[in-house]
């Protein structure tokens, strides 16, 4: 038999007493398993829970962060998400610094990430726990949604170019009674891989479009004034809505609540009006 993998071990200890969090859902999910204590330093677009921003210094943008007060926080422990984040890894584990990098693309990702969290921050009994909640509550929604007509949705990510939903935002568009026009899509992690072009939204015929343009704000008359698009049910029925990414676009609790509620409204009002 191997030997068993040695346990992951921090500057000062397990489990780690000082986190910086370079992505709002780390944040999130630390406050709803009750380890916000362990929290020294948190991204600058961190809004949820919104006494975050109250309590935690701000040492990060998305790509970039300010290593040196990153460093004067004394952390055993940074959490970052994705590729786009590796630059800053690579220069905090130059600095000797203990980094976990996520890189959830999908509800189980996600549900995965809370999990394991839990486990990092020495609760793992109550990461499961919230992990098992938010699946009950996907399941009510899935149930409610289950018997009411699907209209076909396009999810923008973005405009310039125009982007479709990533996996897990086509995984809820399903659960909250929707059908994602580019299901296939979804399937890739990077958002260069999911450009499309509107001459393809338009053969798709959506019935509703919903726009997240991370980091600004989301206009609809842009979209409803595009070539072809006066064409399409979502425009002639007045369905092009806005979900903000921060309830959306970030891989944690807030997409699997208030995002998925934000979606289910949506489409259930669609639903009634077809």
């Amino acid at each position: 038999m191997g030997q068993a993998a040695a346990p992951v071990s921090f500057a000062s200890g397990f489990p780690p007493r000082r986190i910086v969090c370079l992505t709002e859902e780390t944040v999130e999910t630390l406050y709803l398993l009750g380890q916000q204590d362990r929290i020294v330093g948190i991204s600058g677009y961190c809004v949820r829970p919104p006494e975050a921003r109250r309590e935690k210094p701000r040492v990060s943008a998305f790509i970039s962060a300010d290593i040196p007060k990153i460093l004067a926080l004394q952390p055993d422990l940074v959490l970052t998400f994705s590729d786009l984040q590796a630059d800053i890894v690579a220069g905090l584990v130059r600095e000797g610094v203990a980094v976990h990098a996520f890189n959830q693309r999908s509800i189980a990702g996600i549900l995965d990430m809370i999990r394991l969290l839990g486990a990092l921050t020495g609760v793992p009994e109550r990461g499961r726990a919230l992990a098992a909640e938010l699946e009950v509550r996907m399941d009510y929604v899935r149930q409610r949604t289950s018997t009411l007509p699907r209209p076909r949705v396009f999810f923008e990510e973005w405009d310039e170019p125009l982007i479709s939903g990533i996996k897990w935002v086509s995984e809820l568009v399903a659960i909250a009674g929707g059908d994602d026009i580019f299901p296939e899509l979804a399937q890739q992690r990077a958002a260069k891989d999911r450009i499309v072009t509107p001459d393809e939204v338009i053969r798709r015929r959506p019935d509703i479009i919903i726009g997240s343009w991370c980091g600004k704000r989301f206009r609809p008359d842009r979209v409803m004034a595009r070539p072809g698009f006066d064409a399409l049910p979502a425009v002639r029925n007045g369905a092009v809505h806005e979900i903000k990414s921060p309830l959306i676009l970030q891989p944690g609790p807030a997409a699997l609540t208030d995002g998925l509620a934000a979606l289910e409204a949506i489409i259930a009002a669609a639903a009634v009006t077809a």
